[in-house]
């Protein structure tokens, strides 16, 4: 499943490639996996993309009228391709992008001349593939007042980067969150964007047990889950900006320290690493040094 760090990349790197550009055409080749009327996909035609964001797990396209929200679920990803390139198997959702007359200046200083980036003068298309059709696109027109499910409100708090999100902020938000640890990271009314995977990580990193009660925490481990938090996923972050463009549409989680590699040593105390599934997902942890 798509988490924060696979999605800021998404992010950064759509929005260096879009913005500016206007929507030629828009498909739904699975129209099952998207939210809205047939005349409301018409109308994106003809808007101008004005910004591609993250907020929690979902990515935003702001156009210069309406917008998009695309909640990649389990098996939805994201490809950058020429309009000639042979789309994907299960290709749920298609943008078409003219030209553009000059690149956006708003843009994370790692795409800056990535040579991944589509010609300015050249079209190019945003892909959305997805085989289990679980995830969902949101048409968003400027006139709707739509709701969209998980997204704002009290169903999605800060974003776990979010430099908003102070020592001091989750020390209050994290009081009203009980349940096991590795739930509350994954629950996105408390952070949004942590999901199975770096959930794993970041509890291995904090050295707290995935099935720690939340009200168990003393005040300093309260604050090394915080600092494990903005750690793992600022690193990961670093790590996927070499590892991931320009195939937006691959998931790589090889570098991650514990998840998946249940019977494997632990990288920090050499015992061998746990891991548990439930409703195919698996929880992996070290039981000498996770406590």
């Amino acid at each position: 499943m798509p988490e924060l760090p696979d999605l800021a990349i998404v992010a950064d790197a759509l929005h260096a490639a879009l913005a500016g550009r206007s929507v030629q055409d828009a498909e739904a080749p699975a129209p099952l996996a998207v939210r809205g009327t047939p005349d409301e996909l018409a109308a994106l035609a003809g808007q101008r993309v004005e910004r591609v964001s993250r907020r929690g797990k979902f990515i935003l396209i702001d156009l210069d009228r309406d917008g998009i929200a695309i909640n990649a679920m389990l098996t939805g990803r994201f490809q950058l391709a020429a309009p000639n390139e042979r789309r994907p198997a299960k290709t749920a959702f298609v943008l078409q992008l003219g030209p553009r007359s000059k690149p956006p200046v708003d843009v994370a200083a790692w795409t800056i001349d990535a040579p991944w980036l589509p010609n300015d003068e050249a079209a190019t298309e945003l892909r959305y593939r997805d085989p289990s059709q679980m995830g969902k696109v949101y048409l968003r027109p400027a006139r709707a007042n739509r709701a969209i499910p998980g997204l704002g409100g009290t169903e999605q708090g800060p974003d776990a980067d979010d430099p908003a999100l102070t020592l001091d902020a989750w020390r209050e938000r994290i009081r009203r969150h009980p349940g096991e640890l590795k739930a509350l990271l994954r629950n996105q009314a408390f952070v949004a964007g942590i999901g199975n995977a770096y959930s794993d990580e970041i509890l291995h990193a904090a050295r707290l047990s995935p099935f720690r009660k939340r009200t168990s925490l003393a005040p300093e481990e309260v604050d090394d889950l915080y600092e494990a938090t903005r750690r793992v996923l600022a690193e990961a972050v670093d790590v996927l900006r070499e590892r991931v463009p320009p195939h937006f549409e691959t998931q790589a989680r090889d570098f991650l320290a514990v998840h998946l590699r249940g019977g494997q040593p632990c990288p920090r105390c050499g015992s061998r690493l746990s891991e548990v599934s439930s409703r195919s997902e698996a929880t992996t942890w070290c039981r000498s040094c996770q406590r």
